[in-house]
């Protein structure tokens, strides 16, 4: 496996180059420093423009295309990305190494069309496409708060820190949606192929000079190169007492979360001491809280941590009755305390080592967690 940077124009190609996989996954990525109004746009963005393109004008033809070109994917997702907000448009075909001759220019060419020759007309998308994506934004919208695991998570981000980014509700809110009409979602989409820094990762076994000249003649943005800045969230202020928050609804059972800010993490740290800690404290069925929270006093469902190194955080979340909620929260505070006192083994830490490279081998048999991986390294 070989990985090369290369710098074109205004954007950059990362290419992966390995003969593991016989499809080639490319994955194109604009990003922009967050702001919460942008969210709901972006995502219906992303909706209307991977279900049709201006040659294939309703979903049922952009579908048929698709499957003439051995069942091509083609996704999209606008993601958080600690300071950025990242609106990406990936695609996975098989390399006509295994199919026929030329299919990698077909396949290259109807993907980018998706991107750059949308189902557009006077400056608008189709509108029978933009008021379907548009209703099912809004029902997303509108029934996110009956996910109560997606729910809670926010509630404890939001509360966290009122002015906080990675707080916002990623399905988007319905003020903003109101606020967006087919117009001004073009203008937004312009104003993305001129403004937003641009990234595209390939992977597979492809000819680096050949793949490149194939991105180039089918990539049209006219805008200048932007330069990034550190993806990673830094706090300025922290809570000395804990704040408990509650609220009521009518569920079987209820959620018990806690959110912790990390401060000051070298790069090594976000990179391997807080996974690692995170696995001992919450991670597997071996852990403190698993062990102490659910084994031991039977007071959860489930109980887990999770670190997030680009947001400066760590969340513990566990599934209780309400009824115990003072006592599972004794018990999890006296294991945060007693990993601040060093009170885990060398044998803890080797479990979760073992864990982690375990976890590092299997992202090879995925194209796209390699993806993730290499894009990683840029932030």
């Amino acid at each position: 496996m070989n990985y090369k940077k290369y710098a074109i124009g205004p954007y950059n190609i990362h290419i992966i180059k390995t003969n593991k996989f016989k499809t080639i996954e490319i994955k194109v990525s604009f990003k922009r420093l967050f702001k919460k109004e942008d969210i709901t746009i972006r995502n219906l963005l992303s909706d209307v423009l991977v279900s049709t393109n201006n040659d294939y004008q309703t979903e049922r033809l952009y579908n048929i295309q698709r499957q003439q070109l051995y069942s091509q994917k083609i996704m999209s997702s606008n993601l958080l990305s600690g300071k950025y907000s990242l609106l990406t448009f990936s695609t996975i075909f098989l390399n006509d190494k295994y199919t026929e001759k030329g299919y990698n220019d077909k396949s290259i060419k109807f993907f980018f069309d998706t991107i750059f020759n949308p189902n557009v007309k006077e400056n608008k998308f189709n509108e029978k496409v933009f008021i379907e994506k548009y209703n099912s934004l809004k029902e997303l919208i509108e029934t996110f708060e009956e996910n109560t695991s997606s729910y809670s998570l926010v509630r404890l981000l939001e509360e966290m820190d009122k002015k906080n980014i990675y707080g916002v509700r990623t399905t988007g809110y319905i003020e903003d949606l109101e606020k967006i009409d087919n117009e001004n979602l073009y203008k937004y989409y312009e104003s993305v192929l001129k403004k937003d820094i641009v990234d595209i990762y390939v992977i597979g076994d492809v000819d680096e000079n050949d793949i490149i000249e194939k991105i180039k003649n089918n990539f049209k943005i006219n805008t200048i190169k932007k330069e990034g800045i550190s993806h990673f969230i830094k706090h300025d202020k922290f809570r000395k007492t804990i704040k408990v928050k509650k609220e009521q609804k009518d569920v079987s059972q209820s959620k018990l979360l806690l959110g912790f800010k990390l401060d000051e993490l070298s790069s090594f740290e976000r990179q391997y001491v807080t996974y690692i800690y995170s696995y001992i404290l919450g991670g597997s069925t071996d852990s403190k809280l698993f062990k102490t929270v659910r084994e031991k006093n039977s007071l959860c469902y489930y109980i887990s941590s999770v670190g997030q190194p680009l947001n400066s955080i760590m969340t513990i979340k566990a599934g209780i009755n309400k009824n115990d909620f003072k006592k599972a929260l004794s018990l999890i505070k006296k294991e945060v305390s007693n990993m601040k006192k060093g009170k885990f083994s060398d044998d803890d830490i080797i479990k979760a080592k073992i864990t982690y490279i375990n976890s590092l081998k299997e992202l090879e048999d995925n194209p796209d967690s390699l993806i993730s991986l290499y894009a990683g390294i840029e932030y």
